[in-house]
């Protein structure tokens, strides 16, 4: 089944070209199914690439899914057009009320900074309690899930002596848990950021569980609530090409950056990437929708506590 969202958005056509089923809200409305409904906190720079990566994550799946993309109104993103913000992005205050089966908040680059000293910390708390009581499963992705570990636990997070940049070798330490049915003994995920959580900071949270790491890039996927909170550390999501235009945007900047790891094929920069991560993408994605988003969430979704 096909992911329904806004007509016109940018990633409809980027997405039917690669023969991904999707399907704008007027078709929809026309369907008798209760689709899910998914929020994405999108803090991306450049939103419609994330919009897109998503989307293509979202659609493989057996469920109608019915997205909202939320914006924050403490700050106006400087790299997206302003009207493609109004025409399809809606302000969190305008949903507060609202229920919604699942959701998703994106990394920002702002991880160097404390999170006390980001413009948009307080706004981003409120929205952060708000899913607690209001969403029935949230992802946190990357600088999300160090500031959601942060925020409700009180877990650090460290500076790196270099970018952990590349794609990494993980393992799944609780091959029971649904989030990884059918996943391998070892999967690989794409990383790009300055900072780290620590195994001996979450361990001494007993709510909290770590699931998945890496022996390079450390922590992946730690679990709370028995699955209504996870925090990834990686972008699982990111598409090809997406290292190698950062790798390009910061060496034309003159910034210090590292060939990413395990990325191109034989270290190259001339050559292509190699996409090792997108059947697991696509799994953690589907997995989550299924077992701890449709699998869980009430059929009336005001039920939703």
């Amino acid at each position: 089944m096909p992911v329904n969202i806004p007509k016109g958005l940018p990633a409809i056509e980027t997405l039917k070209k690669e023969n991904i089923f999707v399907m704008d809200n007027e078709r929809a409305s026309i369907q008798e199914i209760r689709p899910l409904r998914i929020a994405v906190l999108n803090l991306m720079p450049i939103k419609i690439t994330t919009e897109t990566d998503l989307i293509r994550l979202l659609s493989n799946s057996p469920l109608q899914i019915e997205i909202d993309f939320i914006k924050l109104k403490s700050h106006t993103s400087k790299n997206t057009p302003i009207r493609h913000l109004q025409m399809f992005y809606k302000d969190f205050e305008s949903i507060r009320k609202q229920k919604y089966d699942g959701m998703i908040i994106t990394g920002a680059p702002v991880e160097k900074m404390e999170f006390e000293e980001v413009n948009y910390w307080e706004e981003i708390k409120g929205i952060f309690d708000w899913a607690r009581h209001n969403v029935t499963s949230t992802l946190y992705i990357c600088w999300a899930a160090q500031a959601g570990l942060y925020n409700y636990y009180g877990i650090p997070k460290y500076d790196l002596p270099q970018k952990m940049f590349g794609v990494f070798k993980h393992s799944v330490s609780d091959k029971k848990n649904p989030i990884f049915r059918g996943f391998d003994d070892e999967f690989y995920v794409p990383h790009s950021r300055h900072t780290e959580v620590r195994r001996c900071d979450i361990e001494k949270v007993r709510e909290l569980k770590i699931i998945s790491e890496s022996d390079d890039a450390g922590v992946y996927m730690v679990m709370a609530r028995g699955g209504r909170e996870f925090y990834i550390t990686g972008h699982s999501e990111y598409s090809p090409n997406t290292l190698d235009e950062e790798y390009k945007r910061d060496l034309e900047k003159g910034l210090e950056i590292n060939i990413p790891v395990n990325y191109y094929r034989n270290d190259d920069p001339n050559n292509k990437p190699v996409v090792r991560w997108k059947s697991h993408a696509n799994l953690l994605f589907t997995n989550w929708l299924n077992y701890f988003v449709y699998q869980e969430t009430p059929y009336d979704i005001n039920s939703i506590e």
